[in-house]
């Protein structure tokens, strides 16, 4: 049987995700700072991950769904720790759940990662440029890592979701929430369930000849 880490798994888009490895018979465990989580760290703690992952034993499949809108203005007026928790939680997560799991899917030959992005980090949003930058730098991170798996039996690919109705997006403002759906040719926001499917097919032994790629599920905001 195969073992899946879900980062951010109590709610939204990992939520979704444990929810349907589950239904496919694959074991998972969830990794979030809420206390009902398998795993109750910050993500963005190098040695506390490093210990959970460990003590959890071997991990076949990582998905990294944990993550933070950040400030939601002007960058100008965006404060310099508002802007290092964003990147702690988005970037530098990823880095360390990956660090933590990789030299055990390369011992055993066969590894899926899938690191969550978003259209942001492709074209950016207005006042969400903290975000927006940490979403590109997991798909360098992603294109990266990829090419370094590519003959180890590791995939490595990247989502880049559109507007996805999740928890996450509670506090962002009517206004910007307006202008993003705006952009969605299907005029519609996305599903949890609709990136979850995506997300299992990358996780899954039919995806073969895919790696350091970027994915769009955007409701055809982009199609790049």
């Amino acid at each position: 049987m195969k073992r899946a880490l879900v980062t951010g798994g109590q709610s939204g888009i990992g939520a979704a995700c444990i929810e349907r490895f589950k239904a496919e018979g694959i074991e998972t465990i969830s990794l979030d700072l809420h206390k009902d989580a398998d795993l109750a760290v910050d993500v963005s703690d190098s040695a506390a991950v490093s210990k959970a992952i460990a003590a959890a034993g071997p991990i076949d499949i990582l998905v990294n769904c944990a993550g933070v809108v950040g400030p939601t203005t002007p960058l100008w007026e965006i404060e310099a720790a508002d802007w290092d928790k964003t990147f702690a939680v988005n970037v530098r997560g990823t880095f360390n759940t990956c660090h933590a799991v990789i030299p055990g899917m390369i011992e055993r030959k066969w590894g899926r990662i899938v690191n969550i992005s978003s259209v942001a980090g492709k074209e950016g949003n207005p006042n969400l440029s903290a975000y927006s930058a940490s979403k590109a730098a997991v798909l360098g991170l992603t294109k990266s890592l990829g090419k370094e798996l590519a003959q180890k039996g590791v995939v490595v690919n990247a989502i880049t979701p559109g507007v996805i109705a999740t928890p996450m997006n509670k506090d962002t403002s009517e206004q910007l929430l307006e202008y993003m759906i705006s952009r969605i040719p299907m005029g519609r926001t996305g599903t949890a369930v609709e990136v979850a499917a995506l997300i299992y097919w990358l996780s899954s032994d039919q995806c073969t000849f895919s790696t350091g790629s970027v994915f769009d599920i955007s409701g055809g905001r982009t199609t790049y």
